[in-house]
């Protein structure tokens, strides 16, 4: 038989592995200290909290907990899933979310549903390269936009669709992936206004708002009603609770939401039941904001150690970032440097991060690298970064 490749679908044929799930298989031996991964840390998951939501579950209605259940989720977690949006400035009803099996699942669905082979997807450079991977796998062609420290630029947007008609714009104005800015609530309204003058549609990945390190809140992009029609927000359970318990949603157009539910029908018929109904009780018997004040405050720390090492040991002329949440700090190192070629030998100093060139559809800047700041306490990031400083000597 000649050449396997050439008898795939050409989209995932000609894609790719994710750097990061690459580097995972690396990260996973104990003595390496990873800044690979955005893991959340495991010893402030609430295990507790969560066996006590499963085993009433199972105890109260195992039955219904393990059974099929409808492709757009259960009633509850849908209802639970509006709440949680009404209270972070996103009025929402329950017939306009529809249940994931975690925010990434809801990417790939929207992408099935919207996407047609040569569309114009517009985004962030860099941006979340699990989300160009959904979205590539449907034949669509990335363009760039132009942004600065707050953000993507509103004029260039506005340029942007004008010159390339895309089918859609893709944003994470919250501490975003891989760079960790936060746009100002002025020029997400500015973004808006944008939105609302064209007829495409804004994709809002928004999964890490909830880990921010100071009192301001930023409602979403797609909380402005003049988007109503034309917007989706990608959601998760997945960093306040626990990325293994699966459960995630998608708010947007109900006549959309039905399309989507057919795409998910032909791939995973449901999100699992028990974990959903799980986090309802959960969600009802448990005070998660009390919980997350003490996530975030150590998440803090530990990105302040972070930035405070990474000061330390990075050569003149760096960049770092500072992030207001979220998991990620982003360095740029001076010219001269490639940090495809630098992670491996972090690698034999017994420490990882991801390189950034990855992260751009466009002119990939090699000088650039991600660090996560969640997966160890602060005394290990230390022990970690300190291990990477030859590397810059």
């Amino acid at each position: 038989m000649e050449s396997v490749r050439s008898h795939l679908n050409r989209y995932v044929a000609g894609m790719g592995e994710s750097p990061i799930r690459k580097l995972f298989g690396i990260a996973h031996d104990p003595s390496i200290i990873s800044f690979a991964g955005g893991h959340p840390a495991p010893e402030l998951f609430d295990t507790e909290g969560l066996s006590r939501a499963f085993s009433h579950v199972i105890d109260a209605n195992g039955g219904r907990a393990l059974q099929y259940g409808p492709t757009d989720g259960e009633p509850e977690m849908r209802e639970a899933a509006a709440k949680r949006l009404a209270e972070q400035g996103v009025p929402t009803s329950p017939a306009n979310v529809l249940i994931t099996s975690g925010s990434q699942q809801g990417l790939g669905l929207l992408s099935q549903t919207l996407f047609n082979p040569g569309d114009i997807v517009l985004v962030e450079n860099p941006t979340y390269m699990s989300a160009l991977q959904a979205f590539a796998l449907q034949g669509v062609e990335f363009r760039a936009l132009l942004s600065d420290e707050g953000g993507v630029i509103p004029e260039a947007l506005d340029t942007a669709i004008r010159y390339w008609k895309p089918k859609a714009v893709y944003l994470i104005p919250t501490f975003q992936n891989p760079t960790g800015v936060t746009m100002p609530w002025s020029r997400r309204t500015a973004i808006a206004d944008v939105i609302a003058a064209h007829d495409v549609w804004l994709i809002e990945d928004d999964p890490y708002s909830e880990l921010r390190f100071t009192d301001e809140v930023l409602p979403p992009i797609v909380s402005d009603p003049r988007l109503d029609d034309r917007s989706f927000l990608a959601n998760s359970l997945s960093k306040v609770l626990a990325p293994g318990l699966r459960v995630g949603w998608l708010r947007g157009p109900e006549e959309v939401l039905e399309r989507v539910g057919v795409a998910k029908q032909g791939s995973a018929l449901q999100t699992s039941t028990v974990d959903q109904l799980a986090a309802v009780h959960y969600l009802e018997h448990t005070d998660l904001e009390s919980r997350l004040v003490t996530v975030r405050a150590e998440y803090a720390s530990r990105m302040n150690t972070m930035v405070d090492e990474l000061a330390e040991i990075l050569p003149p002329g760096s960049v770092l970032t500072k992030p207001a949440g979220g998991m990620f700090v982003w360095a740029r190192l001076p010219e001269g440097f490639d940090t495809s070629e630098l992670v491996y030998r972090a690698i034999e100093l017994g420490t990882i991060f991801v390189p950034g060139a990855p992260f751009y559809v466009e002119e990939p800047d090699e000088r650039t690298m991600r660090f996560s700041f969640v997966s160890h306490g602060s005394e290990t990031i230390a022990q970690g970064l300190r291990r990477m400083a030859p590397l810059f000597a």
